[in-house]
C-alpha cells in the first residue's frame, strides 16, 4: 500500500472513496440534548449534497459511527470522531484503523481529507497519526497461506488544502510514520515466523540482511559458539546445550552522523529464544504452543533500533540480540546444575524453563562493558507478568527512577500501557542460592516477574542505568486494538522505545 500526501487540494479528487471526519456538536433545547454532526470543515459541495439527503439524520458524529453517500459518482465516507475537545491521538488512530478494516478488501484507492479530522498538534500530528494507523492496520501475516486473504487497496492519498510550501513538516511526518510503523510490522513478521524456519542461525542472517539492505551507519558483529565460549558466557551456553543450532549473539552499533562528546549512548538487549520447550523442566503441551513468540523481546528492540536508524536520531545505539532455542536431548542442562556467568557469578539452575534470564544475564554483562548511559532490555520473560498486569500492560522494572519515568512518559505519548513493579531487597535475597551465588528462580512462586528482574540486576555493570521490560503479555494478540492483529505479534513497545530515544 502506497501512502502519499497531496497539498492544495480544493476540488474532489479521483480516489475511489473519499474519507472525511465529522466531529459532534451537542446542543440543548429545553431539557432535551440534541447531537449533530459538524460538516463545516468539509468541502462545500460535500456539505450541500449531505444536507439534501434525507437518510443522514441518524449520523450525529458519534465516535465509531460512519455514513456514506454518493457525490458526482464518487463515494464519500464520513466517520464520526466524537466531540473535538475529546479527540486524542488514540481516538484518531482507532477511527482510521476501523475505517481501513472496513474498506481495504473492497476498494483500490482511498483519499483521506486531513483538514476534517485535525487533532491537537495540527496538520503535522494528524498526518503522522493517520499514516501510522494505516500502516499498522494494513498488516496481514499470510506468508504461509497458499491462498492468502486478498487486499485490494493499492494506495491512500492524504489530502489537504494547505499549500505545499507550508506543509513540509506534514510531509516529513508521513515519511517518519512509515519508517516507524514499517519497523513495527517487521517485528510482527519476526515474531510470527515458525520456529522450524526462524532459528538462531537463520534469525541472525535475517537481521544481518535487513541491516545491509536498509540501514546506514550500522556495524554488524555476530558471535557464534566459539566466541561465546571465549566470552565465558556459561549461562547462555547452558541454554543452548541441547539445540541443533549454534547460538548467536548479534551485536549492532549505530553511530549518528554528527556524534559529539555529548552524544548519549543507549544499549538495547533482547531475549531471542526462538522456541522454548522448557528443557528438562518441560512445559505442559498447552503452554508450549506459541513458544515461537519467546524471541519477541529481541524483535522488539531490533525494530526500535531499526526505526531510530531510519529516522537518523542523534543518539548512539548499541543493540544486542541473544539467540538460541531451549530444547531437550541428552546434552540438555539438568536441573540442579551450577554454571558460571560471564561476570564470574555462579548460578544454580533449579528450573530450566527459567532460561531467558540466563541468556539475558550474560548479554547484559557483555553490553555493560561498553559503559553506555543506559541499558534497556526487553523480554517475554515471565508468565507471572500476565497474572500481575494482564495481557495488555508491559511490566517495567529497573534501577534508575529517571530512566523509568522517561519510559513511562514515552509510553503515554504513544498510548501504550506500561506499569512499574518494584524490586525489593527481600526479592533480591530470595534469588540467592545456599550453594552458589544465585539461583535462577525464587524460593516461592510469588512475585515472579520482579524476582526475575532482581536476578537480571546482578549482571548490569556498576553505575549503569538499567530498565527491564517484560512484554510477555503485550507482545502478541492485542485484539482490543484495531490497528493490531487479533492474533500474532503485536509490536507493542517498539513505538515507546523509539519515542524514548527521541527524548535522549
Amino acid at each position: 500500500m502506497d501512502i502519499s500526501i497531496q497539498f492544495n487540494v480544493t476540488t474532489a479528487s479521483e480516489q475511489e472513496i473519499i474519507v472525511v471526519g465529522a466531529f459532534q456538536k451537542k446542543t440543548t433545547k429545553g431539557k432535551k440534548e440534541e447531537k449533530s454532526a459538524i460538516t463545516s470543515t468539509w468541502p462545500k459541495e460535500y456539505q450541500i449534497t449531505y444536507k439534501e439527503l434525507n437518510t443522514g439524520h441518524h449520523f450525529d458524529g458519534s465516535a465509531g459511527q460512519s455514513y456514506s453517500f454518493d457525490f458526482d459518482g464518487q463515494r464519500i465516507l464520513a466517520i464520526g470522531l466524537g466531540e473535538k475537545s475529546k479527540l486524542n491521538d488514540e481516538g484518531l488512530r482507532k477511527a482510521i484503523a476501523n475505517m481501513l478494516k472496513s474498506q481495504h478488501k473492497t476498494v483500490s484507492s482511498i483519499g483521506i481529507n486531513l483538514d476534517t479530522m485535525l487533532v491537537k498538534g495540527g496538520l503535522e500530528r494528524t498526518a503522522y497519526l493517520v499514516t501510522e494507523s494505516l500502516v499498522l492496520t494494513n498488516y496481514l501475516c499470510h506468508d504461509y497461506k497458499t491462498a492468502p486473504n486478498p487486499i485490494k487497496l493499492e494506495g491512500v492519498t492524504l489530502e489537504t488544502k494547505t499549500k505545499k510550501s507550508a506543509g513540509k513538516k506534514a510531509e516529513a511526518a508521513v515519511d517518519s510514520a512509515i519508517k516507524v510503523a514499517d519497523s513495527v510490522n517487521l517485528c510482527r513478521d519476526l515474531v510470527n515466523a515458525p520456529p522450524n524456519e526462524l532459528h538462531s542461525e537463520s534469525y541472525a542472517k535475517r537481521i544481518e540482511a535487513d541491516v545491509k539492505k536498509n540501514l546506514k551507519r550500522v556495524k554488524v558483529k555476530i558471535l557464534g559458539k566459539p566466541e561465546l565460549k571465549k566470552e565465558k558466557m556459561g549461562m547462555f551456553l547452558s541454554v543452548n546445550s541441547a539445540s541443533n543450532y549454534q547460538p548467536r549473539l548479534v551485536h549492532l552499533t549505530y553511530t549518528p552522523a554528527k556524534k559529539t562528546k555529548n552524544t548519549k549512548h543507549i544499549a538495547f538487549v533482547g531475549k531471542g529464544l526462538t522456541f522454548d520447550s522448557g528443557g528438562y523442566s518441560l512445559k505442559p503441551s498447552k503452554s508450549m504452543v506459541n513458544m515461537k513468540f519467546d524471541m519477541g523481546g529481541s524483535a522488539t528492540v531490533y525494530a526500535a533500533f531499526r526505526a531510530a536508524v531510519l529516522l537518523e536520531l542523534p543518539v548512539q545505539i548499541s543493540c544486542f540480540l541473544g539467540m538460541t532455542d531451549n530444547a531437550v536431548n541428552n546434552q540438555a542442562t539438568y536441573p540442579d546444575s551450577i554454571v558460571t556467568a560471564r561476570n564470574g557469578k555462579t548460578v544454580e539452575i533449579l528450573n530450566t524453563d527459567a532460561e531467558g534470564r540466563l541468556v539475558l544475564g550474560d548479554v547484559l554483562s557483555y553490553a555493560s562493558d561498553l559503559k553506555p548511559n543506559a541499558i534497556i532490555d526487553a523480554a517475554t520473560l515471565t508468565g507471572a507478568c500476565l497474572v500481575a498486569l494482564g495481557t495488555e500492560v508491559c511490566g517495567l522494572m529497573g534501577n534508575d527512577e529517571k530512566l523509568k519515568d522517561k519510559l513511562e512518559k514515552a509510553a503515554k505519548a504513544t498510548d501504550e500501557y506500561i506499569w512499574q513493579l518494584p524490586i525489593i531487597q527481600e526479592w533480591r535475597d530470595d534469588m540467592k542460592s545456599p550453594i552458589a551465588d544465585l539461583q535462577n528462580i525464587g524460593k516461592s512462586g510469588f512475585g515472579g516477574t520482579a524476582k526475575a528482574a532482581a536476578f537480571l540486576e546482578n549482571f548490569v555493570g556498576e553505575g549503569i542505568s538499567w530498565a527491564h521490560l517484560d512484554i510477555a503479555g503485550c507482545g502478541d494478540s492485542q485484539s482490543h486494538l484495531p490497528y493490531c492483529p487479533s492474533k500474532g505479534g503485536s509490536g507493542i513497545m517498539v513505538r515507546t522505545l523509539v519515542e524514548y530515544l527521541k527524548s535522549v
